[in-house]
């Protein structure tokens, strides 16, 4: 594999990551993220079952894609959600996803938050359900509720908070859509029947509002321009588009404090212009 080019590898680690995380691979993964022809995205996956990772494969001609063998194991990726999310998310440090890479690229450090441990048993079926409409019958925990608890819900999205990893979906105890924290989810989830409560049908994840910021006022004009010029302002405002209903975690993400006062002005930098009109969004119990 030394002698693997270094996008060849980047395709071979696309094919083991989809394939395991998403139960399903195609050719379109292959064309879609590297621009690539399904001929080459074919041949790609070919070189992968023969020369690195023989027998991890299987053809199933009722998905028209490959599935992971009972005996995958792992060859070019580490076998981490993380690197399933992370690629999904589009934000990743490229060495974390991908591994070492040549040295012209490795004069870069990237923070990271705490990984939060969740295991292919569970993420797999999920975003299978998410995939197909499918209800799916799983364990989970909350602070308010720490023992297992069943539910029934129909995923749809996967959201990166900034910290950690959400599915939003259907809840049948609840009768609503809510978020679920993908680590706290135990044992493994049951794939039902299809459902009618899909992404389209859940009004509140469509809305859109508007978010407008501005330096802290406890500045001085000159810490002002500073504060401005980190975050590309235009005349001391920027506006922020987000779904209302991933407002908070916007505000966490920002480090803002609803009640500015309660922080130093150095360290509040920011404040929301309009957060009165944002007020219903922000103090959801949801």
């Amino acid at each position: 594999m030394s002698n693997t080019r270094w996008e060849q590898l980047l395709r071979y680690r696309l094919i083991e990551i989809v394939a395991m995380w998403e139960g399903r691979l195609t050719t379109r993964h292959l064309c879609d993220v590297f621009g690539i022809g399904r001929q080459q995205a074919s041949k790609d996956i070919s070189n992968y079952k023969r020369s690195i990772g023989p027998g991890n494969l299987e053809y199933d001609p009722n998905a028209k894609g490959y599935r992971p063998s009972a005996d995958f194991a792992p060859k070019v990726s580490r076998g981490e959600a993380e690197e399933y999310l992370e690629i999904v998310a589009g934000f990743g440090d490229m060495q974390q996803i991908l591994g070492q890479l040549p040295q012209a690229f490795l004069s870069t450090e990237a923070l990271t938050a705490p990984r939060r441990h969740i295991p292919p048993l569970i993420l797999r079926p999920l975003l299978q359900a998410a995939r197909d409409h499918r209800r799916v019958d799983v364990d989970y925990v909350s602070l308010n509720r720490p023992n297992r608890e069943g539910r029934v819900i129909v995923p749809h999205t996967l959201v990166w908070t900034g910290l950690r990893w959400h599915v939003r979906g259907w809840c049948e105890k609840n009768q609503d859509y809510r978020d679920f924290v993908l680590s706290r989810f135990r044992g493994e989830p049951d794939i039902m029947d299809s459902s009618e409560h899909t992404a389209e049908n859940d009004s509140d994840w469509h809305k859109y509002v508007e978010v407008r910021i501005a330096p802290d006022p406890r500045l001085s004009e000159q810490q002002q321009q500073v504060v401005a010029h980190d975050f590309d302002m235009l005349d001391l405002r920027l506006s922020l588009r987000a779904r209302a209903r991933l407002l908070p975690y916007v505000i966490k993400l920002l480090q803002i404090n609803l009640n500015p006062e309660d922080r130093h002005p150095h360290a509040q930098q920011i404040v929301i212009l309009n957060q009165a009109e944002l007020t219903p969004w922000l103090f959801d119990g949801t």
